[in-house]
């Protein structure tokens, strides 16, 4: 599926809310789960072949996989995360959308630690 039929359905679906929203907004956001659920899987795998594009060149640099394999998890967590709260701010949740933002944020930091002491090892090795 290309863009413009993407943008299509987008479209679509953004009338088809509005006019819903009107009667059932349970259904308008309903509606607009599945279809961004939908955009999201059809995506899939324009995002495997990157990562996997990005694990050949870091197989090509000797860089380390478990390195590499954190921040596409954190690459990862930041797009569902954003995902997620997009949807609780369609939903009107914005709150919501807020503590699963701050929640990433979390695990992002966590999850870089081991990055962030692997590369102020290295600055302490070139440094007499």
């Amino acid at each position: 599926m290309d863009i413009l039929q993407i943008v299509g359905l987008g479209l679509v679906v953004c009338v088809l809310a509005i006019i819903l929203r009107q009667q059932k907004p349970p259904m308008a956001v309903l509606l607009s789960m599945v279809a961004g659920i939908i955009i999201f899987l059809v995506m899939l795998p324009q995002i495997s072949a990157v990562f996997n594009v990005l694990k050949d060149l870091a197989n090509q640099a000797n860089v380390n996989m478990v390195y590499m394999s954190t921040i596409l998890k954190i690459v990862g967590i930041a797009y569902i995360a954003d995902f997620g709260s997009q949807i609780c701010r369609d939903a009107g949740e914005g709150t919501l959308a807020a503590k699963i933002e701050f929640a990433a944020k979390i695990i992002v930091l966590v999850m870089a630690v081991p990055i962030i002491i692997a590369v102020l090892q290295s600055l302490l090795k070139l440094v007499p």
